[in-house]
């Protein structure tokens, strides 16, 4: 059944608006008709069943015909701070670890970073890109919860956002002792996960060294070392079997 996500605005007690691109889709692109029945999302967690009763230009009105909980959603929240990487490798970041599960994305602007963001408006429209990609891998993989793509954070900003995490650590390939499964086994009620990952040129041994000044643990991923657009989509696969989710 295909699935879309509308705003928690536009569900009622029984009726569903579903507007802008998706109303499109299933005008134009599935060809549905009233009477036919759909998954809506209200991008919180809750799937609702709903019958096409009305189909306009612009939006598409659906009766609801019952509603649950999602139970595609992880128990456990991850968050990513991914080092701007070059070209289109961000886009398969969003995507890969949506369907995984991840909760948010928050590019991290770190010094080894080949791409740069020159001002606010021009993070502003690759964030809005960014998040509709995380909106589309989504609705694709049948989640309940569409991950936050954040704004840019510096190295402190990220420091400062991950102090209520109850996991934090950096894959870094000169750790050479300390594995992931270590630091898993010490937190295995772990609810909330933060990992950051290096750029194509990795991390400056400053950035590393001011993440481990603010507790924050460095792990080995092995003895081959990842590409940055990789290495998060390991990770989240990783703790997603540790942590039971897969």
């Amino acid at each position: 059944m295909p699935k879309f996500f509308t705003a928690r605005e536009n569900i009622t007690d029984s009726q569903i608006i579903i507007d802008n691109e998706d109303a499109n889709h299933i005008r134009k692109v599935l060809r549905l008709n009233t009477g036919d029945e759909i998954t809506v999302c209200d991008g919180r967690g809750i799937d609702y069943t709903a019958v096409i009763s009305e189909i306009g230009k612009n939006s598409i009105v659906c009766d609801i015909k019952d509603s649950k909980k999602c139970d595609t959603e992880p128990g456990v929240e991850i968050t990513l701070y991914q080092g701007l990487p070059k070209a289109a490798k961000m886009d398969y970041i969003i995507q890969k670890n949506t369907e995984l599960g991840i909760c948010r994305v928050v590019p991290a602007k770190l010094s080894r970073c080949v791409v740069k963001l020159e001002d606010k408006s021009a993070e502003e429209k690759k964030i809005q890109r960014w998040q509709k990609i995380a909106n589309e891998a989504a609705k694709q993989s049948g989640r309940g919860v569409i991950p936050e793509i954040a704004m840019p954070m510096t190295v402190d900003e990220i420091i400062d956002a991950v102090k209520d995490s109850d996991l934090v650590f950096v894959p870094y390939e000169c750790e050479t002792k300390t594995r992931l499964r270590d630091i898993v086994e010490e937190t295995p009620d772990a609810k909330h996960i933060s990992f950051i990952i290096g750029p194509e040129g990795g991390f400056d041994v400053t950035e590393i060294e001011r993440f481990k000044s603010a507790g924050i643990k460095t792990v080995t991923l092995g003895k081959r070392i990842l590409r940055t657009e990789t290495a998060a989509e390991a990770v989240v696969s990783m703790l997603m079997y540790a942590y039971n989710e897969i």
